[in-house]
């Protein structure tokens, strides 16, 4: 547990000074003079005042006003403006909570490495992804999409073997 006056946002999630993630801090969220404990999650856009306590395995929903010296208990949704009590969360979302900032960090690393590619880096990469890319005739007709073989490409049926038939020694 600590303050988040005492973290630093790095890459798509806050590490605190001891080196510990933050769970899961919601884009543009507000946090002034609160503690978030350990597997918390705060949503989009919440804002958290003075004196907040979010408890591990808390929820604070989206667009969320926590007035100040509001403690929100382990297991508890709260949302609104102001924040108060929703629901209890569920064990599947409280699973969710360390999954989710697993994948928010995960996430954070691979666009870093992404956002360090030179302009002809990324080129180069998508004539490998056009050149390599597997057509699945299903996939593409549940888009709607239509892929005709040019003729040229077309080879008479003469050209290649029968499935079956026995290969010329």
């Amino acid at each position: 547990m600590g303050t988040l006056g005492k973290a630093i946002y790095n890459v798509g999630f806050w590490i605190r000074e001891t080196g510990q993630a933050i769970d899961r801090l919601g884009h543009s969220a507000v946090l002034h003079g609160c503690t978030v404990e350990n597997e918390a999650f705060v949503g989009m856009g919440a804002t958290l005042l003075d004196g907040v306590i979010v408890e591990k395995n808390a929820m604070v929903a989206a667009g969320a006003l926590v007035r100040q010296n509001t403690r929100i208990p382990c297991g508890e949704v709260w949302g609104g403006d102001p924040a108060r009590f929703l629901r209890k969360l569920t064990e599947e979302e409280i699973a969710f909570i360390p999954k989710s900032a697993s994948n928010y960090s995960n996430l954070a690393q691979v666009h870093a490495a992404e956002n360090a590619k030179s302009f002809d880096e990324i080129e180069f990469e998508k004539l490998l992804r056009k050149k390599f890319a597997r057509k699945d005739e299903e996939y593409d007709s549940m888009l709607g999409v239509v892929r005709e073989t040019p003729p040229e490409l077309i080879l008479p049926d003469n050209i290649l073997p029968e499935k079956g038939a026995p290969k010329a020694a």
